[in-house]
């Protein structure tokens, strides 16, 4: 090769050098700046897709073709502290972490019960609320608590903190998809009980015309949280500081009272971290 083959060899080598230089430059930049534009990994950038329920009040719900309801609500006032917008999704309890841990969700928002068993597949944001196991039964039984399941059946939703109490008490539970189903049963005649989320079985028994009463309760010790996934600390850090925010400003307090106004609040439950002041 010749000294100026050489040297045209050389400079066609640095320029390459410096072309591929400046493209990881314009890389890292690029992913530098999608960072900056979404840094809590959400699927759409500025918007929290949530998964929720269409037929749980005044937990989840629809009305007049919103999402709202306790959960729902907090969640909108908790994104706002991030600047985000909420879109929200209706499913299925059965196929909500799931569909969190998979990513077609970034937050499932639905009075999930925080337990060690979920922890395995999905994060927890720090409990906002908290809960009662509640019983209904038909109009006219003699089931009266939660000691005279026995052999009898009883309906669930699928997946539920429900049915896991079903499930360890031995009462071989009649799983169900959602909770229009569950009281379909108990109006049908093909259940005897359903246990249920104390404050939504009471609303739905409220909504039978007098075919479904609510008999009994008794308190979830786990409370509740948003669902976020494993993989995403940026966005669960975010939430549980946002959530502190809207505890702390009289928001929780204020759904609390606009949903729940009948009910108390356990002694010695906190919400959020427990930095807040409320």
């Amino acid at each position: 090769m010749t000294l100026r083959s050489r040297s045209l060899a050389a400079l066609a080598a640095a320029a390459l050098a410096v072309s591929l230089t400046a493209c990881a430059s314009g890389s890292d930049a690029s992913s530098d700046a999608a960072a900056d534009d979404n840094p809590y990994g959400l699927i759409q950038p500025g918007v929290l897709r949530a998964g929720t329920l269409t037929d749980a009040p005044p937990n989840v719900y629809i009305e007049d073709g919103k999402f709202t309801g306790f959960d729902n609500d907090l969640l909108v006032a908790v994104a706002a502290k991030l600047d985000l917008e909420v879109e929200f999704v209706g499913t299925e309890f059965s196929s909500l972490l799931a569909q969190v841990k998979t990513g077609k969700f970034d937050v499932g928002s639905s009075s999930v019960s925080i337990t060690e068993e979920r922890k395995k597949n999905v994060a927890f944001t720090n409990k906002y609320d908290f809960g009662f196991l509640g019983l209904d039964v038909p109009a006219g039984s003699d089931i009266t608590s939660f000691d005279q399941l026995e052999g009898k059946r009883v309906a669930v939703v699928q997946g539920t903190v429900q049915d896991d109490y079903a499930t360890k008490a031995g009462l071989d539970p009649v799983r169900v998809p959602d909770y229009n189903a569950a009281i379909n049963q108990l109006n049908t005649g093909t259940a005897d009980a359903w246990i249920t989320p104390d404050v939504i079985g009471k609303k739905m028994a409220e909504e039978s015309g007098g075919k479904v009463v609510a008999v009994a309760s008794q308190l979830d010790a786990n409370g509740m949280g948003f669902v976020v996934s494993q993989d995403n600390t940026a966005l669960l850090d975010a939430l549980n500081e946002a959530l502190d925010e809207v505890i702390a400003d009289g928001t929780w307090e204020k759904l609390q009272k606009q949903y729940y106004p009948d009910r108390e609040i356990p002694e010695g439950f906190v919400p959020g971290s427990g930095a807040a002041q409320q």
